[in-house]
């Protein structure tokens, strides 16, 4: 014990100081705190895809192979990790082994020591005693999670497109609009919109009427030949959101769908604004690939000289799992068995082993044998193609053996009887059509 030591002093009770400069500090961070960092993305992935027929019998349709190495959900986590967004849920639900096996693989990096995440978000009827009914319904049955994470907004994205957006800019927008609800929406030819939610706006930007997928759409004013359509991209206020679910689920007759009960019911009564993508942000990119011929469509687009979504954009990286493959490698030099491959993108691990590529995309491990021609096709992972083969206008799906001397593209009504076709001539091919069972 001390003896020369000063008594301490007893201390004086600031508690109500001390909460009033608490209080002054909360809103001093308030007033400097990022919007992006404030807001949890919510990626709906839980939905079949069947207008994708045989590419969706044992995978979602945001699992589904695009652009050579990667998932069509590549494109919105990295949309949200280019844009800053670090606090993401992914809801899955129909056949979801391999969205969240590649997600594993290929999504850990962000760091939860950060406060970093993606959060996988199983359906687990949490509130029902049912599986997920509605795009609107999945964010429902998952309102206690998202009150754990407590962000100031949700930003709600369809995680089966094909798109390129700033999520910053347009939250940005939304805040700057005092919007109760943001609608990210692009043009869409007037041919195509009644797949597509469609919606009208005034001068202000507000949305006066939306119809989900109407069969006689309405033009954009002064034009028509195209519509304005819903990206299926939604900013919300996060109680507003709570408050809107939560009437909706009591709702009789409901769909509890985003598109075909909450907007609608919103706009009459609510800030609900138009963020038209295309005409502010430069650069952005969006395609619906729901059909087999929009897929194919969008993927060899990719294979032109200047496409719209440019792949090699350093500044705007879209990330995936990185397999562990060697070089794509073209064997062989002689006039009539040469390894080669034109106006096509060759993944890694892919072997031309004296046969032509033309016009086509080879996702990884792909081997096509000598004398074989593909043409004009997708060929998605771990195929082999045998000898003296012709594929066009085709895609074939993953770890599909065609035997030597198959024809593809060739016969159409031989197509037909054996494999799915569709109405613009294209060929999808299964193990399953072959008659292999790889499952």
């Amino acid at each position: 014990m001390n003896l020369l030591a000063e008594p301490k002093p007893k201390l004086r009770d600031n508690a109500p100081q001390r909460v009033q400069q608490r209080r002054k500090l909360d809103r001093f961070k308030s007033a400097f705190r990022d919007p992006v960092r404030d807001t949890l993305a919510l990626v709906l992935a839980g939905g079949r895809g069947s207008r994708l027929k045989n590419l969706t019998d044992w995978r979602v349709k945001p699992a589904v192979p695009f652009g050579g190495k990667f998932r069509i959900i590549d494109f919105t986590l990295s949309n949200c990790i280019n844009s800053g967004i670090r606090h993401i849920g992914v809801l899955t639900q129909y056949k979801a082994h391999s969205l969240i096996q590649h997600l594993q693989q290929g999504w850990s990096f962000l760091k939860g020591e950060f406060n970093e995440y993606i959060e996988l978000i199983p359906a687990q009827q949490r509130v029902l005693e049912s599986w997920y009914t509605g795009t609107a319904d999945a964010v429902y049955q998952n309102i206690d999670i998202i009150r754990q994470h407590n962000p100031e907004r949700v930003l709600v994205l369809a995680g089966d497109h094909i798109y390129k957006a700033d999520y910053g800019m347009m939250i940005q927008f939304h805040l700057e609009h005092q919007a109760d609800l943001t609608v990210g929406c692009v043009d869409v030819p007037i041919e195509n919109a009644s797949h597509f939610g469609i919606m009208a706006i005034d001068d202000d930007d507000r949305v006066i009427r939306f119809w989900e997928k109407p069969e006689r759409p309405e033009p954009v004013p002064g034009r028509n030949d195209v519509a304005l359509a819903s990206m299926g991209i939604y900013v919300f206020n996060t109680e507003f959101l709570f408050d809107k679910l939560n009437k909706d689920a009591q709702t009789p007759g409901s769909d509890h769908d985003f598109g075909k009960n909450i907007i609608p019911s919103l706009i009459d009564e609510y800030r609900v604004i138009a963020y038209p993508i295309s005409r502010i942000q430069d650069g952005a990119y969006w395609r619906d690939v729901g059909t087999v011929d929009a897929y194919y469509q969008a993927n060899l687009e990719l294979i032109g000289v200047t496409p719209d979504l440019n792949l090699y954009d350093e500044n705007w990286p879209i990330w995936t799992y990185q397999a562990q493959l060697p070089a794509a490698k073209f064997i062989f030099d002689d006039d009539d068995r040469r390894g080669m491959a034109v106006d096509s993108m060759v993944s890694g691990g892919c072997i031309i082993s004296g046969a032509t590529v033309r016009h086509s995309i080879l996702f990884s491990s792909v081997r096509v044998n000598s004398y074989s021609v593909v043409q004009d096709s997708i060929v998605l992972p771990e195929v082999d193609i045998g000898r003296d083969c012709h594929i066009n206008k085709a895609i074939i799906e993953k770890r599909c053996r065609l035997p030597a001397g198959t024809q593809i593209g060739v016969d159409p009504q031989t197509d037909k009887e054996r494999f799915f076709v569709t109405p613009n001539g294209i060929t999808l091919v299964t193990p399953a059509m072959l008659g292999q069972r790889v499952r």
